[in-house]
């Protein structure tokens, strides 16, 4: 469809504090202010009359800041698809802004649109251009193969709804303006059409119904449980005859993730605005009537849609559980973008948890368009910020991620488009190398993991504590940048990432790997140039660290020999005293032991670890093993599934040879397991292996996929 945008918005007249986003209209994140002043609910409305019927509608809309879009009373939409984000330079409005594009068979002589936009970033994956905005063009087919084409103009009916004053608050004591004329403004979005289908949604409702029944002149209090945490909008239907107070607080398990203050004075039924996490809610219902309320309290459960999953069964039960859990976070985690949890909803910065729910997709729903889009949108943030992002190590990781969703889809495409962003990534990494040949001057060591160690967070670690895993992951960066070039046919980029690779890892085994310890150390213990000291980068308190966290990836990305990598991980896996990991570092040791051969030895006793945590906290998917201090874990993170990805690929051996699943190599093994059948999506069909103690694997994989000897 070609991108006919005509924008309407409220009449500046009748709104005049209702153009921009926020106070300071340059700034364009949630996270840039504090200040609510133009938080404000648009809707708008149109009526067509034809003649005849409406046989199909090609669909293209888009809204600042979010929306829902409604034809004749049913949903077609929630969003705008996120532009992904960091959370650095937010004093800029970011490009591109997304539509949707999507078809529909009215079959009907009469199309009735409604959408409800509210203006202003509220979470922090919230964008906006800086001021309110809503589009839509329909080209329309008629029975008799006629065409038309219909846009937003001044025709379409608009009013502030100002029973939405502020961010979870709805008063339904105040009566929505009367529309009037919608005014055309100016198009400052100029959108792209964002490659990932409509999510989709499902209203659950809690153990017992969600049913609240208020008598008159009282208050109640109830607690609603759900099975599971899910991620979704708050649904709540009343039926009074006056003034109702409802409070709805949203938990996971006990701690709070949400609140919504509502007013009702006649029946509703209220939708809200915001994604919340949602194992339960609490709910205070006051009524001051003179008869008996009642309140319907539910979710609607909102995702990316799923229509396949591949299904893993071992003769572990709990281990089949903890499975269906990271499946499920996964679910929920996947929105217009991957999220590291609906409770957070962090921008694209967090990188590192994607690129392993992008792993955990390849090998459960098999639809990898959301991973490939949160590629784009970051290399699209790499270019326009001369390759910085807020987590140094995580900017690296998307390299990685960069080539295994290429991997996984075949789609050459996805690397000539990010290769511009690849080469701001590492020119800017080039800079952070000292005169030791290591990483001496990054803005930062962060993200090593979710641990204190001595007063130190190593989500931001000084450099005695960081060091070694950010110049290893830059290592990974390297070579990985090395084979992306290659494909890409330009040789003289490859070969100049192959020889730094190599210069880089001569420089980490000179100077990090001590041979008394038998271990490579976290970071050198000089101090860092006190100009150089921030928030985020705090000074090493002159001690040398031997932990798990940077002998891990030293296996993982081969840079010491096979035979000491098997050393380092037995040593990891067994030794106390090197610490600790959480479920997210977890990823990488399970990986490691993987590529060096150790997978039927480790792979389900380091997977005992999600069984315990599972067996505590039965609904949901622990972001960590071990709270940080006072940090509150929320209970639906994805990046703590990689057992969703660990298990079934080291079940069946899985290697891809050739991009796209044009050729693989499969290895089954039981792992110690009795029994176990894995299946695996692919463009050609789905992979089984069932395997039983005692008796060969029996493999089916599906025509057009050549398997390796």
């Amino acid at each position: 469809m070609k991108r006919l945008e005509k924008w309407i918005w409220l009449d500046r007249q009748t709104y005049p504090d209702a153009q921009t986003t926020i106070l300071h209209p340059d700034a364009c994140s949630q996270l840039e202010t504090e200040q609510r002043g133009h938080y404000t609910v648009a809707e708008f409305a149109k009526t067509y009359h034809f003649t005849k019927r409406v046989k199909s509608a090609d669909l293209r809309f888009g809204g600042d800041t979010t929306y829902d879009v409604w034809l004749n009373g049913a949903l077609l939409a929630t969003g705008p698809a996120d532009v992904g984000g960091d959370f650095l330079f937010n004093d800029v409005s970011r490009d591109p802004f997304y539509a949707t594009e999507l078809t529909v068979s009215p079959d009907s002589d009469t199309l009735l649109f409604y959408a409800r936009v509210k203006m202003q970033p509220v979470r922090i994956n919230e964008y906006s251009k800086g001021r309110g905005g809503f589009m839509l063009t329909a080209h329309l087919t008629f029975e008799d193969d006629t065409v038309a084409v219909i846009t937003t103009d001044r025709t379409w009916s608009a009013r502030r709804n100002g029973q939405y004053p502020a961010p979870y608050r709805f008063d339904g004591e105040v009566q929505p303006d009367e529309y009037s004329c919608a005014e055309e403004i100016p198009n400052i979005w100029h959108t792209e059409t964002a490659p990932i289908p409509v999510r989709t949604e499902e209203l659950l409702y809690p153990d017992g119904g969600g049913v609240i029944t208020v008598p008159p002149h009282s208050e109640k209090t109830v607690r609603l449980e759900y099975d599971r945490v899910y991620g979704g909008f708050l649904s709540v239907s009343v039926k009074t005859v006056g003034p109702l107070k409802v409070e709805v607080v949203c938990f996971e398990s006990e701690e709070p993730t949400g609140r919504e203050e509502l007013t009702f004075s006649a029946d509703t039924q209220y939708r809200g605005l915001q994604l919340h996490s949602v194992g339960g809610f609490s709910v205070t219902a006051e009524n001051d009537s003179d008869q008996e309320a009642v309140v319907t309290v539910g979710c609607i459960a909102t995702c990316y849609p799923a229509p396949e999953c591949a299904v893993v069964m071992t003769s572990d039960a709990g281990l089949n559980f903890v499975l269906r859990q990271c499946v499920h976070a996964l679910q929920y985690c996947r929105q217009t973008m991957h999220l590291d949890s609906p409770r957070h909803c962090e921008p694209l910065a967090c990188i590192g948890d994607y690129y392993i729910e992008s792993l955990m997709t390849a090998f459960s729903f098999g639809d990898m368009r959301l991973a490939a889009f949160d590629v784009r949108r970051t290399a699209e943030s790499l270019r326009h910020h001369d390759g910085r992002m807020f987590h140094t190590a995580y900017s690296l990781i998307w390299v990685l991620m960069l080539y295994d969703v290429y991997r996984f889809t075949g789609d050459r495409a996805l690397l000539e488009d990010c290769a511009d962003g690849l080469w701001f990534l590492l020119y800017r990494f080039e800079s952070y190398v000292g005169n030791t040949g290591l990483i001496e001057h990054p803005p930062d060591y962060m993200f090593i993991d979710w641990l204190e160690v001595d007063g130190y967070s190593l989500h931001h670690p000084p450099k005695n504590l960081g060091q070694s895993c950010l110049n290893m992951f830059y290592y990974g960066a390297l070579a990985t940048a090395t084979q992306v070039y290659a494909i890409l046919g330009m040789e003289a980029m490859a070969e100049q990432c192959r020889q730094k690779a190599e210069e880089l890892k001569a420089s980490i085994n000179r100077l990090l790997y001590h041979a008394k310890a038998g271990l490579y150390c976290e970071g050198l213990s000089t101090p860092t140039p006190e100009e150089e000291l921030y928030t985020y980068l705090p000074q090493s308190n002159g001690k040398t660290y031997y932990r798990k966290h940077a002998n891990i990836p030293a296996a993982y990305f081969g840079i010491c020999d096979p035979a000491q990598a098997q050393t380092l991980l037995r040593r990891v896996i067994a030794d106390g005293s090197l610490g600790e990991c959480q479920p997210y570092f977890m990823h990488f040791l399970l990986e490691a032991v993987y590529r060096n051969g150790l997978r039927e030895l480790y792979t389900v006793p380091l997977l005992e670890r999600w069984k315990q945590a599972a067996a505590k906290c039965p609904k949901g998917l622990q972001e960590g093993f071990i709270r940080p201090g006072s940090y509150p874990f929320d209970l639906s993170h994805a990046w703590g599934g990689t057992p969703l990805y660990a298990l079934p690929k080291a079940l069946l051996g899985f290697e891809m040879l050739e991009p796209g699943f044009r050729k693989i190599r499969l290895k089954p093994a039981l792992l110690g397991l009795s029994s176990a059948t894995v299946e695996m999506l692919t463009p050609f069909g789905r992979i089984v292996c069932r395997q039983e103690a005692g008796r060969m694997p029996v493999v089916d994989v599906p025509r057009g996929i050549e398997v390796a000897e």
